[in-house]
C-alpha cells in the first residue's frame, strides 16, 4: 500500500511539473506574460527540487537500512514521518526487520556460545588439522595436554615425537590408533580417533586424543593383582602341607637318629643313609619355607591400603629418609647429595608409603654402584613445567639395559640373583594410589634416574 502511494505521489508531482512546464511554454509563445513566466519558472524549479528531495530522502533511508544490515548495526531506527511521504508503515517495517534479524542473530550467537562452552569443557582433547597444515586447538583439555608449547602448524607436533605428525595425518576418517608421546618429560598414551569435517569453504580433519595412560596403568595393575592373588592362593594351598610334612619328616629322622645311637652294633651304613635322608628332607623344608616367604612378599601387592595423605615439606621428607639410609652409604664411600627447588617445596602424600619407596630406590641405587670407582647418589625435588612435584633418585652406575627399561616395574621381574621383583612393582602401585606415576631413564653420563611424579 505504501509503495502504491509512493508511486502515486511521484506521478502526481510529475504531472504537476509537466503542467507547469506546459504553461511556461505557453507563456513563452505569447508576449506580455513576463511576470507569469517568472512565477511559473520558480514554481517549476521548486517542483523539480521537491521531486528530487522526495526520491533522494527515501533512497537515503533505504541505503541506511541496507547499511545497517550489512554492518549488523541493529541500533538504527526508521521514522519516516518527517518525509511527509506516508511511509510510516515502511519505517516501522524496516525497524521490525532489523529487530527480527537482531533476535535471530542473538539466538545464533547464544547457541554458538553454548556449543563453544560445551566443546571447551569436553574432557577429551580435540584438535583439527586443515588441508594447509594449520592446527586448531579446540578446548581446554587439548591446551592442558600440550601445556605451554605453541601449536599452530602440524610440524609443531614433532617436538613431542618426530613421527607424531605423520601418524596423525595417516589416520583415516573413522579409524582409531594408539600413539605414545612425551610431553614435558611425562609419557602420554593416546587413543586417537579421526573425523573428517567438510563445509562450504574448507575441509579439515578433527582428532580426539584420549589419554588412557592412567586408566591403562590402573587396569594393568589390577590385572597383575588379580593374577598374583590367584597364584599366591594356589601356591600357598599347595606348599603349606609340603612345608608342614617336610618339618615333620625332619623331626622324625632326627628322632630315629637319636634312638639309633642307643642301639649297640647298629650298622654304620644305615646311619649314613639316615644322614642323607635328613639332608634331603631339610633341603625340602628350607626351600618350602623360602617359597612361602617369597609368596607372602607378593601378597603385599594385593593388600596395599589407601594412602593417608598429609602435606609435608620435601626438606623434612628428605631428612627422614637420609637419616635412615645414608649411614651405610658413607661407610661405602658413596657421595650423597640432595637438592630441593624451591627450598620450601611441599608435597601431599602418605608419608610412610613414600618414605619406604624412597628408601627402596636409594638401596637399589647403592647396589648399582658396587663396581663404580667414584659412586654418587643424588636425590632431587622440583616442580616440572606442569606444576607437578617431581622427586628424582639418580646414580652414576651402569644404568639399566634398554630391553629391561619397560619391564622393571612388572611383578616377578628382577635382574638381581636374589631379587624378588616386588620392590619396584610395589613402588609403581604406591604411585598409582597417589594418582601419580614413576618413570625411569638412563642418564647420558651413565647411571639411571627414577622419577616420582605427583
Amino acid at each position: 500500500m505504501d509503495f502504491k502511494r509512493f508511486s502515486l505521489l511521484i506521478v502526481i508531482r510529475t504531472v504537476l511539473a509537466m503542467v507547469t512546464l506546459v504553461l511556461l511554454t505557453q507563456a513563452f509563445t505569447h508576449q506580455g506574460y513576463h511576470a507569469s513566466m517568472l512565477l511559473l519558472s520558480i514554481i517549476l524549479i521548486f517542483q523539480f527540487i521537491g521531486i528530487t528531495r522526495f526520491i533522494s530522502k527515501t533512497n537515503a533511508e533505504l541505503v541506511r537500512f541496507f547499511d545497517a544490515i550489512r554492518h549488523a548495526d541493529f541500533s538504527q531506527r526508521f521514522e519516516l514521518k518527517s518525509l511527509g511521504t506516508g511511509f510510516d508503515e515502511l519505517g516501522s517495517t524496516f525497524t521490525d526487520i532489523l529487530k527480527r534479524i537482531q533476535k535471530v542473530r542473538s539466538t545464533q550467537e547464544s547457541e554458538l556460545r553454548q556449543i563453544k562452552a560445551i566443546i571447551e569443557h569436553v574432557p577429551v582433547p580435540l584438535l583439527s588439522i586443515a588441508n594447509n597444515g594449520t592446527v586448531t586447538l579446540w578446548n581446554n583439555s587439548v591446551r592442558r595436554l600440550f601445556g605451554a608449547h605453541a601449536i599452530t602448524k602440524v610440524e609443531d607436533l614433532a617436538q613431542f615425537d618426530s613421527e607424531f605428525p605423520k601418524k596423525l595425518q595417516s589416520i583415516l576418517a573413522g579409524e582409531r590408533t594408539l600413539v605414545n608421546i612425551i610431553i614435558d618429560d611425562m609419557e602420554h598414551r593416546l587413543i586417537i580417533s579421526a573425523t573428517e569435517i567438510i563445509t562450504a569453504t574448507h575441509r579439515e580433519t578433527l582428532f580426539s586424543l584420549q589419554d588412557i595412560q592412567s586408566e591403562l596403568a590402573v587396569a594393568q595393575l589390577q590385572a597383575w593383582q588379580d593374577l598374583v592373588s590367584v597364584l599366591t592362593h594356589e601356591i600357598m594351598n599347595s606348599i603349606t602341607p609340603v612345608a608342614s610334612l617336610a618339618k615333620t619328616a625332619v623331626d622324625l629322622v632326627e628322632d630315629v637318629q637319636e634312638k639309633t645311637k642307643l642301639l649297640p652294633d647298629f650298622p654304620d651304613g644305615v646311619n649314613e643313609e639316615l644322614d642323607d635322608i635328613l639332608g634331603a628332607v631339610q633341603t625340602v623344608a628350607r626351600r618350602s619355607d623360602g617359597l612361602m616367604q617369597f609368596v607372602s612378599s607378593y601378597r603385599r601387592l594385593t593388600r596395599l591400603p589407601s594412602p593417608k595423605r598429609q602435606t609435608i615439606s620435601v626438606d623434612k621428607l628428605f631428612t627422614n629418609v637420609t637419616s635412615l639410609t645414608t649411614q651405610g652409604s658413607k661407610v661405602k664411600g658413596v657421595d650423597f647429595t640432595t637438592s630441593i627447588i624451591p627450598s620450601e617445596l611441599d608435597v601431599n602424600i602418605d608419608v610412610d608409603m613414600i618414605e619406604q619407596v624412597l628408601i627402596n630406590l636409594l638401596q637399589n641405587a647403592e647396589q648399582a654402584l658396587s663396581q663404580v670407582k667414584s659412586p654418587q647418589i643424588a636425590m632431587k625435588a622440583c616442580l616440572n613445567l606442569r606444576g607437578h612435584v617431581v622427586i628424582e633418585v639418580s646414580d652414576n652406575g651402569n644404568g639399566i639395559e634398554q630391553e629391561n627399561v619397560g619391564q622393571i616395574f612388572v611383578p616377578f621381574f628382577t635382574t638381581k640373583k636374589e631379587g624378588s621383583g616386588v620392590g619396584l612393582a610395589l613402588t609403581r602401585q604406591v604411585m598409582i594410589a597417589h594418582d601419580g606415576k614413576v618413570t625411569v631413564r638412563n642418564n647420558s653420563k651413565g647411571g639411571a634416574t627414577f622419577s616420582l611424579i605427583f
